[in-house]
C-alpha cells in the first residue's frame, strides 16, 4: 500500500469517527480512535481541530436548567398571601393584615352592604350589616395601628381640629367606590373612627320602602318638614329622597346646610347649593341668616342643634320658604316639646304661634329587623299639621295630639305603634321586634 493510500483510509476513518460521535453521547472528549491498516488507534484530539465544533447538542443540555420552579413561589410577597386567604369569602369578614389601606376595607364595608365600619383602638373591626353589629376580624388591632389607618386620610386642618377639639366629622370620597360621613374621636386607649356608608347619588322613596304619599308633602312652597327619630334610622335618607323628587320636579333654588355633607345633589330642573358647615360656612346660624339673602326657595338643615338653628329655621318657615330638617326625637309629640323647650319661658307663647303656622308634617320613623332577617324596614309615624293639631299647639295641649292622629287615619295621620301593627300582621317582622319598638308595648302583648 502507498503512502498515499494509507493517508487517504485515515482520512476515511476519521470522517466514520465524527459521524459517530454526534450520535453516540458516551465518547470522551480527550482522544478519538482511528482505523489504520484494519487497526483501531487512540489519536490525541487537538483543540484547534475542528472536530470540536462538531461535540452534540446533548451533551450541554443539563445546563438549560436556570431557575427551579420553588423560586419563583418565593418571590411572591408574603402580606398579599395573608390578605388573599385569611377570612377570605367569609359574610361578615374582612380581609385586613398590617400594612392594608382604609380605602381597601371600605371597599370591602360597601361589598358586604354595611352601613358601619367601626375601628376601635385594642378591638377587632367591627361591621353594622342589617342592623346587625358584629366582628369582622380575629385578631385586635393596636392603638398604632388604629392610627395609622385613620391618619392616612385626613388633611392638615382635620388634623389641627382633631388634636384641638379632640374630634372631627368629615365626608370622605374613595374614588370608585363611594362616600363616607366620617367621625374620628380620641379615647382612652387611642384613636376610634366610625365610617357610615353614603349612596353616590340620593335614594329614591321606593328604594327605602317608604310609600307613595310622601311625594304630596314635596309640593309645599313655605312650612317646615321635620324628619325625626333616632341616630342610625335613616332621617338624612328620607329627607335627601324628598329633596332629590324637588329638585327634578320644581324650578327652585335648593339650599343645603350640612356637617359634613352626605349625599351629594347635582343641579337638575333645580339649582342646588350644598355648603358645608366647617368648610364652607362657620356655622348652622351663620349659615341661616345669609340664606335669607340668598334667594333659596327650599333649605334643608342637616340638624337642628341648638336655639339659634331652631329659631331660624322657623323664621324662615314662617317668611316664605320651604325649610326640611332633622331632629334627635322618637315621635311627633316629643318633636314639638324639644323645639319649644329650647326658648326661654318669656318666648313660649311667640314661638307657639309661630309653630303652630308654620309647622307642615313631622316624618318620625325606626329601622326595624324584618322577620326574614334580610335587613331592616322602616315604621313610620306621621302626624300632619291641619286645623286640630294646629290648635293644640297653641295651646299647650300637645298631649292630646295623639288623639287626633289615631282618628285622622283617612288623612295620612299614622301612629308608630299603628305601623308596628300592620308590618307585624303582615309577617313583615315578628312580634318581639314590635314589642321592642313600640311606644306602648303592653298593647301587644
Amino acid at each position: 500500500m502507498t503512502p498515499q493510500s494509507m493517508h487517504a483510509r485515515a482520512d476515511l476513518a476519521v470522517d466514520e469517527s465524527i459521524s459517530s460521535r454526534t450520535q453516540a453521547p458516551a465518547a470522551k472528549p480527550q482522544v478519538r480512535l482511528v482505523k489504520i491498516d484494519g487497526k483501531l488507534t487512540a489519536v490525541p484530539v487537538q483543540e484547534h481541530e475542528p472536530v470540536q465544533v462538531r461535540e452534540p447538542v446533548n451533551a450541554v443540555k443539563p445546563l438549560q436548567v436556570v431557575k427551579p420552579a420553588p423560586a419563583v413561589q418565593a418571590t411572591q410577597p408574603q402580606p398579599v398571601q395573608a390578605i388573599q386567604t385569611s377570612q377570605a369569602n367569609k359574610s361578615g369578614s374582612l380581609r385586613y393584615s398590617p400594612g392594608v389601606k382604609l380605602q381597601d376595607l371600605l371597599q370591602q364595608a360597601i361589598e358586604q352592604n354595611a352601613s358601619d365600619l367601626h375601628i376601635h383602638s385594642g378591638a377587632v373591626l367591627r361591621l353594622r350589616v342589617g342592623g346587625k353589629f358584629h366582628d369582622a376580624t380575629a385578631a385586635e388591632l393596636s392603638s398604632k395601628e388604629c392610627k395609622e389607618l385613620i391618619m392616612e386620610i385626613m388633611s392638615e386642618s382635620q388634623l389641627k381640629q382633631l388634636e384641638e377639639k379632640f374630634q372631627v366629622d368629615f365626608a370622605y370620597d374613595v374614588h370608585g367606590v363611594g362616600r363616607f360621613r366620617a367621625n374620628i374621636y380620641k379615647q382612652q386607649r387611642g384613636y376610634d373612627a366610625v365610617f357610615r356608608t353614603i349612596k353616590p347619588s340620593p335614594p329614591t322613596l321606593a328604594e327605602l320602602g317608604l310609600p307613595t304619599e310622601f311625594e304630596k308633602y314635596t309640593e309645599f312652597h313655605q312650612g317646615l318638614i321635620l324628619f325625626t327619630g333616632p341616630a342610625g334610622c335613616g332621617k338624612s335618607s328620607t329627607m335627601a329622597a324628598m329633596a332629590d323628587l324637588i329638585n327634578k320636579r320644581r324650578h327652585d333654588h335648593i339650599l343645603t346646610i350640612e356637617d359634613p355633607i352626605e349625599y351629594v345633589h347635582t343641579s337638575d330642573a333645580c339649582n342646588v347649593t350644598q355648603r358645608q358647615v366647617g368648610a364652607q360656612t362657620e356655622s348652622f346660624p351663620t349659615a341661616l341668616r345669609a340664606a335669607l339673602r340668598e334667594d333659596p326657595d327650599v333649605i334643608v338643615i342637616g340638624e337642628l342643634r341648638d336655639l339659634e338653628t331652631v329659631s331660624l329655621a322657623i323664621t324662615a318657615a314662617e317668611t316664605g320658604h320651604l325649610v326640611m330638617a332633622t331632629l334627635h326625637t322618637s315621635n311627633a309629640i316629643r318633636t314639638i316639646n324639644r323645639l319649644l323647650g329650647v326658648f326661654p319661658p318669656d318666648q313660649i307663647c311667640q314661638i307657639r304661634r309661630m309653630l303652630s303656622e308654620s309647622l307642615k308634617v313631622v316624618i318620625s320613623q325606626r329601622l326595624v329587623k324584618r322577620a326574614d332577617d334580610r335587613g331592616q324596614v322602616a315604621a313610620l309615624e306621621v302626624m300632619i299639621n291641619n286645623n286640630a293639631v294646629a290648635n293644640l299647639i297653641r295651646e299647650n295641649r300637645t298631649f292630646q295630639i295623639k288623639s287626633i292622629m289615631q282618628t285622622g287615619k283617612a288623612d295620612g295621620q299614622r301612629l308608630l305603634d299603628a305601623s308596628l301593627t300592620r308590618l307585624m300582621n303582615d309577617k313583615v317582622i315578628t312580634k318581639k321586634e314590635a314589642i321592642k319598638h313600640a311606644e306602648e308595648p303592653a298593647n301587644f302583648k
